[in-house]
């Protein structure tokens, strides 16, 4: 598992074991490292980090609370698997949560902050150009929450991050089977509405984008 730091994860070096193991098996779940009903093993965690089980186990704790894993009846840890009715909850969350966190960066947009999400949209248009799975999904990980931080959000982000980890074991596997050329971009529609500060646009962008993403999710994939 790669040592990276996780894109939300803070600023300094981690204080404990545990902050690390938590942030890095976080992240793997975001990149796509575990797909729907996919088992995980506190034992086999903790070899591949180099740490002992507690850090593991309470890592796993935590991202279960999340959502981004659940606890069988028979004590298996797993990634969920997804319903329709579950992915169109979600995607109504994320539709209202983004939008908003969008709207309050804003005003926090000047011209260097605009350069830096231009930069990173670029990424992600050659990741699509390439078919590069991994690219796309980090860039465009980068590029949301890039925005989203700049209005200085406290409840809103840990909400929107929670929900981006419940679809993106899905989303990851439907990259895998079908690729990611194919995949709808909103983002230079979202960079136009920012440079002109208007939020019904951005807020409009933001819903677009979501929409069309979540909906690129073959309904045969949903179990």
């Amino acid at each position: 598992m790669s040592e990276q730091q996780d894109f939300s994860a803070p600023q300094e070096e981690y204080r404990t074991t545990q902050e690390r193991v938590y942030f890095q098996v976080r992240d793997a779940i975001l990149r796509g490292r575990f797909l729907p009903g996919h088992a995980i093993t506190i034992r086999g965690l903790a070899a591949e980090l180099d740490c002992s089980p507690m850090p593991v186990r309470e890592a796993l704790r935590r991202l279960t609370s999340e959502r981004a894993l659940e606890l069988s009846d028979t004590r298996r840890v797993t990634v969920p698997t997804m319903t329709p009715e579950k992915l169109a909850e979600i995607c109504a969350a994320r539709v209202a949560l983004e939008c908003q966190a969008a709207e309050q960066a804003l005003p926090y947009v000047g011209t260097e902050e605009l350069e830096q999400l231009r930069r990173l949209d670029g990424r992600v248009t050659d990741a699509l150009a390439e078919k590069d799975i991994e690219e796309y999904v980090t860039a465009n990980l980068e590029f949301h929450f890039t925005l989203y931080r700049l209005g200085r959000p406290h409840i809103i982000l840990s909400l929107i991050e929670s929900l981006w980890l419940q679809t993106a074991p899905l989303q990851h596997l439907v990259f895998q089977r079908f690729g990611v050329q194919e995949l709808p971009d909103r983002h230079q529609d979202l960079l136009e509405a920012i440079a002109s500060k208007d939020p019904e646009r951005v807020r409009t962008a933001i819903r677009q984008d979501i929409e069309e993403g979540l909906g690129s999710l073959s309904a045969e994939e949903l179990t």
